[in-house]
């Protein structure tokens, strides 16, 4: 799914999310035990707020060089013997693939996780040329064979209970039906094995490009990063243009912050640093390597108020956090980028017109924000896409007219107080036991899932007044 919207409305994905009691087990089995396992990873890490705080300060430093970095990283991946393509959009990222599959006869491509290869819909672009693609992640594996996107940053097949994923594997592999994870696992390993070996390119996702080696940093936890990258005679690095540290150093403080806060490890089983294709002295590693940096929207939201939301590092803690992802689930937001994130991420790439539901799904707690090894401020610039939304004319009707009126009353004592003391006569007449069980519409919102108190008898300022005297 790219950064189109889904043709189904937003509140009936949401609809159909909250019904669904499969898509509860699962997110309540993993986003609690990541929490957890995030809070233990971190109080592991000497200093850590100190290290959160260092890691800010070079995605700040980063963004506002950019163009620098970019170019000088560009310079060092091609004096390493890579070669670095500039693509402007989704289209112009799926085209160069498509270039250098062609001009090399590939007819099978193993592909490792990547998120941007989502944004732009590379695996759709690629089957239509009559090129077959395998995921060798084992969740993104599981949602392909599922033909499903993406529910997650970094669990792409979190939505799925194990006994969901045992059933699939034997329905789509035909190995014998478990739902022992080991030997789930064991049996994809085996049908993936095969597809490495004979794969003529291999396309992975870029974690932090180093812009003063050229260097390429892939963090994983399966080795099929590694396979992928190495076994195929051909290599294919689809990068966002944001996705840079200066130094290697600096990558050094980015890895203590990045897997701790996704999966709650010190650091992932395997941490790839690729330089350069394979030199004529090595056994092993691709013929080529290309690196494809892909802007698709970034360079626009540089400079803007939304510009926080490009540092990033794609550890997923976010949505791990977030009250309403743990309820609807990823499918819900309609996008690759689910979550508070993608809430802020998918309209600055693709516009607010399209997607002016997502920054309402947030409850502006501000966990996403604690819990961002970065420290993003996610509830500001989701306040920042409302108002932008407003302005556009997305506001529902009754919101539009709704709002005047109570500013109005708000701002007028004497209205306000006719306002409270009606509310409170109405409320506790139609209330049963003190709670309104039914609303009219778009109040309906609110009592379809929950009930809504009567009003008190006294106010919090007519109670506050008594004490006072």
């Amino acid at each position: 799914m790219s950064l189109r919207p889904s043709n189904i409305p937003f509140h009936d994905r949401v609809e159909a999310a909250l019904h669904d009691a499969n898509l509860h087990v699962a997110l309540d089995r993993a986003t609690g035990r990541f929490t957890t396992l995030r809070l233990n990873a971190l109080a592991s890490l000497p200093d850590a707020e100190a290290v959160r705080g260092r890691a800010r300060l070079i995605r700040a430093h980063t963004l506002s060089r950019l163009d620098v970095y970019l170019a000088q990283f560009a310079d060092a991946a091609e004096a390493a013997g890579g070669r670095v393509h500039w693509a402007a959009d989704a289209e112009a990222a799926n085209r160069i693939v498509l270039d250098i599959a062609r001009a090399n006869g590939v007819k099978k491509v193993i592909k490792g996780k990547s998120m941007v290869s989502e944004e732009t819909g590379l695996n759709h672009a690629l089957e239509a040329a009559g090129i077959a693609v395998i995921e060798s992640d084992l969740g993104e594996r599981i949602i392909q064979l599922a033909g499903e996107t993406p529910s997650h940053i970094i669990v792409p097949a979190v939505h799925k209970t194990k006994e969901q994923i045992g059933e699939l594997l034997h329905e789509k592999l035909g190995v014998p039906l478990t739902h022992i994870p080991e030997e789930m696992t064991a049996a994809a390993r085996e049908s993936l094995r095969a597809e490495f070996l004979s794969a003529d390119m291999g396309i992975s996702g870029v974690n932090f490009g180093v812009a003063e080696s050229g260097t390429l940093a892939l963090v994983e936890n399966e080795g099929n990063g590694r396979l992928t990258t190495t076994a195929p005679r051909i290599h294919v690095a689809f990068m966002g243009i944001e996705r840079l540290v200066p130094t290697l150093d600096d990558l050094g403080v980015m890895l203590q912050v990045l897997a701790r806060s996704a999966t709650g490890q010190k650091i992932t089983v395997y941490t790839n640093l690729l330089t350069g294709p394979r030199r004529s002295s090595e056994s092993d590693g691709p013929d080529e390597l290309h690196v494809v940096l892909v802007d698709n929207g970034r360079s626009r939201v540089l400079g803007t108020q939304l510009a926080e939301i490009l540092y990033c590092i794609r550890c997923g803690a976010c949505l791990n956090a977030c009250p309403v992802y743990q309820q609807v689930g990823g499918h819900a937001y309609g996008s690759v980028y689910p979550g508070p994130v993608g809430a802020v991420l998918t309209p600055a790439l693709g516009g607010v017109g399209a997607w002016s539901d997502l920054p309402h799904a947030s409850s502006l707690c501000g966990a996403c924000r604690e819990v961002c090894p970065v420290r993003i401020d996610l509830p500001r610039m989701l306040l920042e896409l409302r108002d932008e939304g407003h302005r556009a004319g997305k506001t529902p009707l009754w919101l539009r007219m709704g709002l005047p009126v109570y500013r109005i009353v708000a701002t007028n004592s004497m209205l306000f107080k006719l306002a409270v003391a009606f509310a409170r006569l109405a409320t506790r007449l139609l209330a049963s036991n003190g709670w309104l069980t039914r609303l009219p519409p778009p109040l309906s919102g609110w009592t379809a899932h929950r009930d809504f108190p009567a009003f008190a008898r006294e106010s919090f300022s007519e109670q506050f007044r008594k004490r006072r005297i």
